[in-house]
């Protein structure tokens, strides 16, 4: 069975490069636009990890993140933030959230896959 992903980022080029990325590699993809759309979308089914933008309308990434991990079905659900933001000061909030690992834009997809398998083994 293939383990599900959800990308959550406001541009669609981003979300494309990363759908591309891992849906070679066999993961099944589920795209968000935003954090309010990813948190409409967390309906109970199994999501393995979640990859989110950090600066996003409606809802950002941080939020998004602290939002997830009240949600009992989701609380352990690995989170990468996939950001331009790479600032100790947003970092370590992500990290007292719950954030599992920071990848900064632009990314290769070789190491994406590579972070993805080292957390969704």
């Amino acid at each position: 069975m293939s383990k599900t992903i959800m990308i959550v980022d406001d541009s669609a080029s981003v979300r494309h490069a990363v759908c591309n990325a891992l849906g070679e590699a066999g993961y099944t993809m589920l795209e968000a636009v935003d954090g309010k759309d990813a948190l409409e979308k967390l309906t109970g089914a199994r999501i393995h990890l979640i990859i989110s933008d950090v600066n996003m309308p409606n809802m950002d990434g941080l939020t998004l993140a602290g939002e997830i991990k009240k949600l009992p079905a989701y609380k352990f659900t690995p989170i990468v933030m996939l950001t331009t933001e790479g600032g100790m000061k947003v970092k370590e909030q992500g990290k007292a959230i719950g954030v599992k690992a920071w990848m900064v834009k632009p990314f290769k997809p070789d190491q994406m896959l590579q972070a993805v398998k080292t957390l969704v083994p």
